[in-house]
Parts: C-alpha cells; sequence; structure tokens
C-alpha cells in the first residue's frame, strides 16, 4: 500500500496524515531478532558467555586465597571430596545465578520465567523430589542385589563422621542438583524451548547433559547415555510439576544415595567419607563396571518407572508455557 493511493482517498479527512510505509527490515535484522525479541539462539549463547566469564572470574579469585591453590593440587581426579566440591560448586552456582540474573535485565524476564520461583525455593515441591531419586536408586540396587551384583560389607563411616559427612555431602549434592538443573532444565531449556518447542529441546539440552558427563574418570558412553535419560525424566518431572524445584531435589537425592548413603562410584568418581562400603560384582553391562551402577543397563528400566511415577503423581495441566 502506498502514501498516493491514501492520500487519494475521498473519504480520509485532510486533518488525517497517512500511515507511515513499514520500515524495511535488513538481514541482519532479521538473523538476530524475531517476534519475541532476541532469537533464542543468540540469548543461549550470550547466557553461555556470561555464565562462563562469572565462573572463569570466580575461580580465578579464589586462587588469591592463601593456600587454595596448593590444596587444589592435592584433590584426587577419581574421588569427590565434600567441603572441596561445595567450594566449586558454590562457585559455579553464583556464577550461574549471576549470569541468569543479568539475562532477567537483557530480556526483562524473571526467575520464574526460568521455571525457578524463589517463593517455593526448598519448600514442598523440593522435598516431594526427594523420594523419587532415593527410592529410584535404592531401588536399581535392591535389584543389582537380588541378581548378586551388589553387595553391602559394613559401615566406613562412624559416630560423629555419620552426621558430618551425610550433612556435608548433602550440601554438596544440593549444589550439584541446582547447578546441572538450572543449567540445563532452568534457563537453557526456557530460552531454548520458547524458539524450538519444548521437547526438542529437552532431548537436545539432555543428550548435551550425558555428553557433559563423558569428562568424568571412568564414565563411560553407556554411563553417559543414562545421564542423558535421567535429563529426559527430569525435563518430564518439570512439565509435570511446573518448576525445577522437583528435578533438583529428585537429582540431590539420587547423588547423594549413590555417592555417600551406599558408597558407589558416581559416573566413575568416589566419595571420601561414605556411609557403607559396598562392592559390585559380575558383567558390566550390569553392574556399571568403573561407572557405578548408573552406568547399568538396568538404569532406563528404572527410570522409566520413575516416570511412570510422576505421571501419576502428576497429573498433566491443561496448559505449560514453553
Amino acid at each position: 500500500m502506498t502514501d498516493t493511493n491514501l492520500s487519494a482517498n475521498p473519504a480520509m479527512p485532510d486533518s488525517v496524515a497517512p500511515a507511515p510505509a513499514p520500515a524495511h527490515e535488513s538481514a541482519v535484522q532479521r538473523i538476530f531478532v524475531g517476534p519475541n525479541g532476541i532469537r533464542a539462539g543468540w540469548r543461549v549463547l550470550i547466557f553461555a558467555a556470561i555464565f562462563i566469564g562469572f565462573s572463569l572470574g570466580l575461580l580465578k579469585l579464589v586462587t588469591f586465597v592463601p593456600g587454595f591453590t596448593a590444596w587444589a593440587r592435592t584433590q584426587s581426579q577419581a574421588s569427590i571430596s565434600a567441603t572441596f566440591q561445595i567450594i566449586t560448586e558454590g562457585l559455579q552456582a553464583v556464577g550461574l545465578l549471576g549470569a541468569a540474573w543479568m539475562m532477567t535485565k537483557i530480556e526483562k524476564r524473571s526467575f520464574a520465567d526460568y521455571w525457578l520461583p524463589f517463593d517455593d525455593a526448598f519448600g514442598r515441591t523440593f522435598w516431594q523430589g526427594i523420594p523419587f531419586g532415593f527410592l529410584g536408586l535404592s531401588l536399581l540396587l535392591a535389584v543389582l542385589a537380588g541378581f548378586r551384583a551388589f553387595s553391602i560389607s559394613g559401615l566406613e563411616d562412624h559416630g560423629a563422621d555419620i552426621f558430618k559427612y551425610g550433612a556435608l555431602f548433602g550440601i554438596v549434592f544440593v549444589l550439584v542438583g541446582f547447578v546441572e538443573e538450572f543449567s540445563f532444565r532452568g534457563y537453557l531449556q526456557s530460552t531454548l524451548g520458547s524458539g524450538i518447542g519444548f521437547w526438542p529441546a529437552a532431548v537436545i539440552l539432555s543428550g548435551c547433559f550425558g555428553a557433559l558427563h563423558l569428562r568424568n574418570p571412568g564414565e563411560a558412553k553407556i554411563g553417559a547415555f543414562m545421564a542423558g535419560s535421567f535429563g529426559i525424566v527430569a525435563a518430564f518431572a518439570l512439565r509435570r510439576t511446573g518448576n525445577l524445584w522437583f528435578p533438583i531435589g529428585m537429582h540431590a537425592a539420587w547423588d547423594w544415595g549413590e555417592t555417600y548413603f551406599y558408597g558407589v562410584p558416581d559416573s566413575g568418581l568416589v566419595a571420601r567419607g561414605r556411609l557403607f562400603v559396598s562392592s559390585s560384582q559380575g558383567p558390566a553391562w550390569l553392574t556399571g563396571g568403573s561407572v557405578g551402577p548408573e552406568g547399568s543397563y538396568l538404569v532406563f528400566l528404572v527410570l522409566v518407572l520413575m516416570a511412570v511415577a510422576i505421571h501419576f503423581a502428576f497429573p498433566a495441566k491443561k496448559e505449560m508455557k514453553t
């Protein structure tokens, strides 16, 4: 429609100015900007850059603490120290929150838009996730014990150490659950999902989550695949509950039970200070080998049962933002 046609319309009063023609959208604008502002892919890259920058900056700052660098060098790559893990995961959590806060300003959104409502922090939904994670892992180990592939020989911790390490590893895995769930199934899921849909984003991010586990010593492809499958179950829990606190609780309880309570390898890593002394015997496809029980082929069955339990515990809602 042109200005000439508008001005030639006899029904239009002389006092009404013709509407301006829409500005031509450049190719650069089409690449970077969509109907909802900055395109989802670019927002993901911006978030990743800020998160990495914050994390590296915090790690650099902590090296100025006297003795920290020497202490860090004494840490084994094949075991988990609760105190050291609290520091490193805590720094990641701070970096993650800082990056997400920056994105709330850029996108004019809130943490609740990333499925992390602070008014529900460590509330009912979080505690509902705890038994799902712990009982899911316990079921897996019970099945392995039935096949004589898993056994407990006694206690490693005694007296006050039981409460000390139980609490320390509780903090560790709440931090781990928070960092991994909020990064992969919080900001990234919310943002990427807004561009390509909830489930395509969940599949891609769960694949990346599983692949990330390959960095751990003793990890194997089957263990990484099962970690990615856990990511799908966590995404399903997010879909049904509407916020991340349930997956965070479920994730933390699974890891705490695996690493501290039952004392088995977690993605190839063994805790220093665990409740039980346990061992596995049998083929790697059954026991998980060096990966630990989450590398067992039976994990997939347990995850399916967990998804079924979530399905009945949290009926589908009519509407769910993507």
